[in-house]
């Protein structure tokens, strides 16, 4: 059942790629119906995997590079599972009236419910190389995502940004998945955290970390590679929930958290991990301050509160760990909710600038409720979700200084700092959120629309999720026993013990919070001279400066451009040179670096006689005439020959067949040569070469006649498996009744493949006659180099 619950959607989206358009509206209630299927079909696993049972799909794929359908549900992949297909539900609901009346509809559902699947197959992969294969359909599929409204140049720009940062990570990781391999010798995660120790002890092990570290944090958006995020709330808000708060952004958490086991434990991992995620979490939230759109707000947030989950993997002990998958969870429902909220007042009001909002509460009342809980959840005050998470992070920061980062000495109590200093600009921009928005007076001018609330179709899942910031403060023992608690075991490979609860005490993090909450509120108050301070700062990274001067400024474009003029010379013989160079380097350069004196055996060859001999030289004779010869007709009278000498050479290898195929093709081939030639330029075209290139033409052809004797000589010699011809003559008569062994080759052991070639010339045929029928000129003039 794990198996068809990872391929439905692929299946699911396959068909509406054939109907979806005759659907039209229902379309969205088709992908809702199988969302709601998976994630009632996830939560019956939960009792299995709380007893130790854990669900497991082996399917041998390609054996000879270790990638096999190997797919588990543990703790971690249920965790994640869940929050794919639950609020995945929830933002199917929402798109169906939301996208009510627009295009594409079909389009949009298709892709996100590629998406969907191209996510569980991440999470619920027990193979590396399957991991990477569903990462990389989550790159295409959020690609054509973003991109949906594609007459449209910034949806271009966000989804060509995402595509292009996502998968240079993804290819960074795919390295450090193949340095795995070599290492552990398979892509099975379960064989390869059996020789951990080996890993660590290898020289690779630093390259592997970074480089899979790489892949996580493009796609979660951190600090360098978090610009494409902010550009990707292009997208319709549904997109931009599902992908960029819930989902796939967390991607990239999932794989620190599942190859923590295998790479962590050590000052290399908690390092990076945890400074790259405490400073993506303070100039996140600094940059939310500055911006003035909503879903902007929401996408520096984001960036923020990734930071903050990632730090605490970076802490490493079990109590941050669970700190870390906790906050993911309650991550969720607050910015899910809160996206939901963004689209709904840009859908009612007409825009989402906070300068052009305010007092919307009175014209949206109930969508106010559920902002306000979203936003205190986000803050990090009680009595919601956000508030037990954000002590544990605190306390998580204060453990580490004197645990996993007490290598870095006195440096270690900058994490502690930064985590208060996070937390303040996050407590400002989360009440800028409400009140800015909700509360007090509408604006002189209005908005562009008359606000009014949304359809009730977009109040549900968005009060569901802001619900569900008060239902797991309420009851947080539910879901530390049922979700976090397998989750945390299959990080840590032990058997935690959580108990969550509000009061602990006056201690260290009831200290910072209360930092946090006193400096916070004095900011807000003062949040417009605030505002104008923050005006006066920096705004953008230099990594937005790189990526805009390579892609958009042409940058890139330009080398590109300069490498295609290079060698898109138009002429097919020096495309030809190009493929020869490429063949030589490769085939030839391997050749020389396992040459040895074994490779060429001449002891069994053949006699040559005197008239194969005179054949043979007959056709050098014949190619050089062809490759020098300045008449047309002499030129195509010697290929003529040269292939006539060959069909002559399979006479004397007492290959008959062969012999008259050979001769049947170069007399069309000679007929059709003549047939064509008062559509072919007169005289025959002399180009000036230089000397230069003459000699390197030479050097070429020469090269690879050299390579292809010294192939033929090397496959000769070396026989490492039994050849298969000895089963065509024992069998060709008993099974197919012929004692033409090539024939019966072609008609009946290879009968498909004949049936195919055929077609393919058929098809090629039906071409030739369409392009005829079309009337083209037999001939355009060739510009000049």
């Amino acid at each position: 059942m794990l198996f068809w619950l990872v391929v439905m959607p692929f299946i699911v989206a396959a068909v509406l790629v054939a109907i979806g358009e005759r659907l039209q509206a229902k379309v969205g209630l088709v992908a809702l119906g199988l969302s709601v299927s998976l994630f009632l079909g996830f939560i019956s696993y939960i009792p299995a995997i709380l007893k130790g049972d854990i669900p497991t799909v082996f399917y041998s794929w390609v054996p000879a590079v270790g990638l096999n359908l190997s797919f588990s549900l543990d703790g971690l992949s249920m965790l994640f599972a869940l929050l794919i297909t639950g609020i995945g539900a929830l933002v199917v609901l929402y798109a169906h009236f939301y996208l009510a009346g627009k295009e594409s509809q079909a389009s949009f559902y298709i892709f996100l419910l590629l998406f969907m699947g191209a996510m569980l197959g991440t999470v619920t992969s027990a193979n590396l190389a399957l991991i990477y294969l569903f990462w990389e359909v989550t790159s295409v599929s959020s690609f054509l995502l973003i991109g949906l409204n594609y007459h449209k140049e910034p949806s271009i720009l966000g989804a060509q940004k995402a595509l292009f940062v996502t998968v240079a990570g993804s290819l960074c990781m795919l390295l450090g998945f193949l340095l795995l391999w070599n290492l552990a010798g398979s892509f099975e995660i379960r064989e390869i955290l059996a020789q951990r120790e080996l890993i660590k002890a290898d020289p690779l092990y630093p390259a592997i970390v970074i480089l899979v570290l790489l892949g996580a944090f493009c796609k979660s958006a951190q600090i360098p590679f978090h610009i494409w995020l902010p550009s990707a709330m292009v997208a319709y808000t549904p997109i931009s929930c599902y992908l960029h708060s819930a989902t796939m952004v967390k991607a990239g958490i999932y794989l620190i958290a599942r190859l923590s086991g295998v790479l962590g434990d050590n000052m290399l991992w908690f390092g990076i991990i945890a400074s790259v995620g405490i400073i993506s979490m303070v100039y996140g939230a600094y940059m939310a301050l500055k911006q003035t759109d909503l879903k902007a707000i929401l996408a520096f947030s984001t960036i923020s509160q990734l930071g903050l989950i990632i730090a605490l993997l970076g802490f490493g002990t079990e109590a941050a760990v669970a700190a870390a998958l906790f906050h993911l969870l309650n991550h969720a429902v607050f910015k899910g909710s809160l996206f939901l909220m963004a689209g709904m007042v840009d859908h009612s009001a007409g825009t989402r600038d906070i300068t052009k909002l305010g007092g919307l509460a009175k014209a949206m009342p109930v969508t106010a409720v559920f902002c306000a809980c979203s936003a205190l959840a986000m803050a990090g005050l009680p009595p919601f979700n956000g508030f037990l998470s954000k002590e544990m992070f605190f306390a998580g920061s204060l453990e580490a200084v004197t645990a996993n980062l007490a290598f870095l000495g006195e440096a270690a109590w900058a994490f502690p700092v930064l985590a208060v200093v996070g937390s303040i600009f996050t407590l400002v921009y989360s009440l800028a959120i409400f009140f800015k928005v909700f509360w007090g007076s509408p604006p002189v001018q209005g908005t562009p629309t008359k606000p009014r609330e949304a359809s009730w179709g977009m109040l549900l899942p968005t009060g569901i999720m802001a619900g569900f910031t008060l239902l797991i403060a309420i009851i947080p023992g539910f879901f530390a026993d049922k979700l976090l608690t397998p989750a945390i075991g299959a990080v840590t490979g032990t058997e935690p013990y959580l108990h969550i609860y509000f009061w602990h005490g006056f201690n260290g993090p009831l200290l910072m919070t209360a930092l946090v909450v006193g400096i916070g509120l004095l900011l807000f108050w003062r949040i417009d001279g605030l505002i104008r301070f923050l005006a006066t700062l920096p705004v953008n990274p230099s990594s937005e400066r790189f990526y805009d001067w390579l892609i958009p400024c042409g940058g890139l474009s330009a080398m590109a451009r300069h490498i295609n003029n290079t060698y898109a010379t138009g002429l097919l013989r020096d495309y030809l040179a190009y493929i020869l160079l490429f063949f030589l380097l490769i085939v030839g350069g391997t050749i020389g670096l396992t040459w040895s004196g074994s490779l060429i055996s001449f002891a069994d060859l053949s006699v040559i006689s005197i008239f194969e001999f005179m054949v043979a030289l007959t056709l050098v004779v014949a190619a050089v005439t062809v490759a020098v010869s300045r008449l047309r007709l002499l030129s195509v009278m010697a290929l003529g020959m040269a292939g006539y000498c060959v069909a002559f050479l399979f006479v004397f290898f007492r290959a008959p067949d062969l012999a008259l195929t050979q001769l049947l093709v170069e007399t069309f081939s000679l007929l059709l040569f003549l047939l064509v030639f008062r559509y072919l330029p007169r005289p025959l075209r002399k180009y000036s070469i230089s000397s230069y290139k003459k000699v390197l033409k030479i050097a070429i052809a020469g090269s690879v006649g050299v390579l292809a004797f010294l192939l033929t000589m090397i496959g000769y010699s070396n026989r490492y498996f039994e050849p298969v011809s000895w089963y065509f003559i024992e069998n060709s008569y008993e099974l197919a009744g012929g004692k033409n062994i090539v024939n019966v080759i072609l008609v009946d052991f290879r009968g498909l493949d004949t049936m195919g070639e055929i077609a393919v010339i058929g098809l090629a045929t039906l071409g030739v006659l369409a392009l005829i029928n079309l009337g083209f000129k037999p001939y355009v003039k060739e510009k000049k180099r």
